[in-house]
């Protein structure tokens, strides 16, 4: 993110922080940021082609590509493959399928 991107950068661009104290030095803010949920804010390079796919798919479904690619962060540290969120979605829609064919309307197992 440019600096100038940032609504509030003209605001506080010629205050000068050199003395400021760190977050965890002062309980309130430890506090904020707790309350905050816990995640913290970092500077990532990323291929264009990708961060082009992630704001398309945010865009399709109607929301955030930062909440997408955390999403798809978390699943890789925990273990979650591509082939396992396909293979359940194939199982998910064709018990669909299946159930909505014998019985004439869609119902879940």
């Amino acid at each position: 993110m440019k600096a100038s991107s940032d609504k509030m950068y003209d605001k506080y661009k010629n205050y000068d922080f050199s003395d400021a104290k760190p977050v965890a030095e002062i309980p309130h803010l430890v506090k904020l940021q707790t309350e905050a949920g816990g995640k913290s804010r970092i500077t990532m390079r990323v291929d264009n082609d990708v961060l082009a796919t992630f704001k398309a798919r945010a865009e399709m479904i109607g929301g955030n590509y930062q909440t997408l690619m955390n999403d798809a962060l978390k699943q890789f540290a925990q273990g979650v493959k591509l082939s396992d969120v396909v293979r359940e979605a194939v199982h998910d829609t064709l018990e669909t399928y299946l159930t909505t064919r014998s019985t004439g309307r869609a119902k879940k197992l």
